[in-house]
């Protein structure tokens, strides 16, 4: 009987352990674990440089993905969003990317005008896309009102009381930018960092972890976030838990179901082994 039972196990119907999987990974969805992740220096250092910002400091924000990328770095850009509001600071927030107006704008509204109730042209001012790459990087630190003469709703520069006396990148105490590719954060430290003397923080997704690396390592970049689990390390600090850490959460558990088939499929093929050798 219990070298049948053992023998079943041992052909389990691999639809049980794809079950299994999809409650695992699912599950952090309806209830929360919380776990939180452990935080590394990268995002610590993204951390605190917006932390130690005097109030009402003015941020320009640079987020340049797709919908593609939206799983991996928009929790990111909510994120970078709440902590500017939470701190008191003032973004004015642009792209770089054709695909990302109606994403960034539906973020900002989420954060800046639903969540935290701010005014928008005094409290935070969207600019919207302008095409060009690096020549608008450049353009920027020359005139950002010849860039932008208007916002992203056609409203001049000149009508929104955060972009008074905003002429280029000198009036802004820090550039942040959140970016899936080209143009994007290597861009932005080639052109702009430098040349005009602004200090940046960057969020990436993982596949540009040992590019952006260097530039944190050489100071070029004041911080770093990268990927979904550098979003999560993100939220934790912040102590708004998104859907980072739900992501995370569940990446957790899928891994301990991983983990609990290799054991127990061991496991019954020893004991099976073992049965048929005394056998």
């Amino acid at each position: 009987m219990a070298n049948t039972t053992l023998q079943k196990l041992e052909k389990l119907d691999r639809r049980w352990v794809f079950l299994a999987m999809a409650i695992a990974v699912a599950a952090p969805l309806f209830f929360k674990l919380g776990l939180a992740p452990k935080t590394t220096p990268p995002v610590k250092a993204f951390y605190d440089y917006i932390e130690q910002l005097p109030p009402g400091s003015r941020v320009l924000c640079s987020f340049d993905y797709d919908p593609g990328s939206k799983a991996e770095l928009n929790p990111m850009c909510v994120s970078v969003l709440r902590h500017i509001m939470l701190k008191g600071h003032k973004p004015v927030i642009l792209t770089l990317w054709s695909t990302a107006p109606a994403l960034i704008e539906r973020n900002i509204n989420e954060v800046c005008r639903d969540e935290f109730g701010k005014q928008y042209g005094v409290d935070y001012v969207y600019l919207g896309l302008k095409e060009g790459r690096e020549a608008v990087m450049v353009a920027m630190g020359k005139s950002i009102r010849s860039t932008f003469p208007t916002d992203f709703y056609g409203t001049p520069l000149d009508n929104l009381p955060l972009m008074n006396g905003v002429e280029n990148y000198s009036s802004f105490a820090l550039l942040i930018n959140v970016s899936a590719g080209y143009p994007g954060t290597k861009e932005y430290v080639q052109y702009v960092t430098s040349r005009f003397a602004i200090p940046m923080l960057s969020g990436s997704s993982a596949v540009s972890v040992p590019e952006y690396s260097a530039y944190f390592q050489s100071g070029q970049l004041r911080g770093l976030l990268t990927g979904i689990t550098g979003a999560a390390e993100y939220e934790a600090l912040i102590g708004k838990p998104g859907l980072a850490i739900t992501a995370m959460d569940g990446q957790t558990m899928g891994h301990f179901v991983i983990i609990f088939f290799i054991l127990f499929g061991n496991l019954i093929f020893f004991i099976n082994r073992r049965s048929k050798g005394r056998a």
